[in-house]
């Protein structure tokens, strides 16, 4: 039988959500998880709590668990006849962008295709250098005219891929966050008939890619005691890596995070989530990111006195590419450890020591 739900993750990924843009994934992630919480809501800078409230009566302690909703993507900058020029949300490798499809999310959607200077035109000193951004357009197909009626200075893009399956794992765009949006989404399904003794608030947030924004919103307005981000990490476990470029490898189970670059988690919460892993037999590896940051370096400042804060990090390769790939048991696995830490963070001893 199939541990995930492959068909609900494929919605996930391919649902267009760029920096500033994250409506369409947060109204349908609202339509999946307003039956599994006591209660949903929205803030104006768009994210969305699913909270479980704790079991008894008076005010009880509060988890935040983060899951960005957002996708790195680009904006409209300016028309060109029939072209765009376009500039990014969020962090873009150049040279993954040749030649591949977009969709313009304007009055209707319209797919576009990345376009560069031919090599046959290139000087030798051109095919030398590497591209940079500004040496790409999108190509609509369209005349100047026709695009216009559709298309808009700030209009949102995003990238255009399917989900599929490749051996043991899953090939998607946007598997960044998507996979944490899915995890959070499968872990409240699963609580549902638990009775919990700390009220959880599930946040899907909004442009993570950007700066972290979403998640200092949440966590000043949570105030939460406890924080648990939910992002991918880097699994660069392929030909040519050296042991210290790794990061995580595919399959060998969730990754619970040290540290990355914007945060260092709370030694007690890394203790407790390994603690945890063992206990219910859940294979884990440590995730030490050397580069780059995530909600959990949000949740775990903003709020009035700071929280007790650790990650779950779900290993995938391929990061902020055209196609990212993740193990189905590294997914499956990030579940289980999600769900054991909410039901266990009340039986252990938070002192320090």
């Amino acid at each position: 039988m199939e541990k995930l739900n492959i068909p609900l993750l494929s919605t996930i990924c391919k649902t267009a959500a760029p920096p500033g843009f994250e409506q369409p994934l947060r109204q349908f992630v609202e339509s999946e998880v307003s039956a599994l919480v006591d209660e949903c809501f929205t803030d104006a800078l768009g994210n969305l709590y699913a909270v479980r409230k704790g079991k008894g009566a008076g005010p009880k302690k509060k988890i935040m668990v983060a899951a960005h909703l957002d996708e790195i993507g680009f904006i409209v900058h300016i028309e060109d006849g029939g072209f765009l020029r376009f500039h990014t949300l969020g962090g873009f490798d150049p040279k993954t962008l040749s030649s591949q499809r977009v969709i313009v999310h304007g009055k209707k959607d319209i797919v576009g295709v990345m376009g560069s200077k031919p090599i046959h035109l290139m000087s030798a000193a051109e095919r030398g250098k590497s591209l940079s951004i500004k040496d790409y357009f999108i190509d609509t197909g369209m005349s100047k005219e026709e695009l216009e009626q559709y298309v808009s200075v700030g209009d949102p893009i995003s990238r255009e891929r399917e989900l599929i399956e490749m051996g043991n794992c899953v090939n998607s765009k946007s598997l960044d966050n998507r996979l944490a949006v899915y995890i959070l989404l499968e872990c409240l399904r699963e609580l549902k008939d638990e009775q919990l003794d700390y009220d959880v608030y599930g946040v899907f947030t909004v442009q993570e890619e950007v700066g972290l924004r979403g998640a200092r919103v949440a966590a000043h307005n949570i105030n939460p005691d406890f924080g648990l981000g939910l992002d991918i990490t880097i699994a660069f476990d392929v030909p040519g890596a050296q042991a210290h470029e790794k990061i995580t490898a595919l399959g060998e189970g969730t990754a619970i995070k040290i540290m990355d670059g914007s945060s260092i988690c709370d030694y007690r919460m890394v203790q407790f989530m390994k603690e945890t892993a063992n206990a219910a037999k859940i294979p884990w590896q440590p995730e030490i990111l050397t580069g780059g940051g995530s909600d959990t370096g949000g949740l775990q400042l903003y709020g009035k006195s700071g929280a007790i804060t650790g990650a779950i990090s779900i290993p995938c390769r391929h990061v902020h590419q055209t196609v990212e790939m993740a193990h189905k048991e590294d997914i499956y696995q990030s579940i289980q450890l999600l769900k054991q830490c909410l039901l266990n963070i009340p039986k252990y001893n938070w002192s320090f020591r």
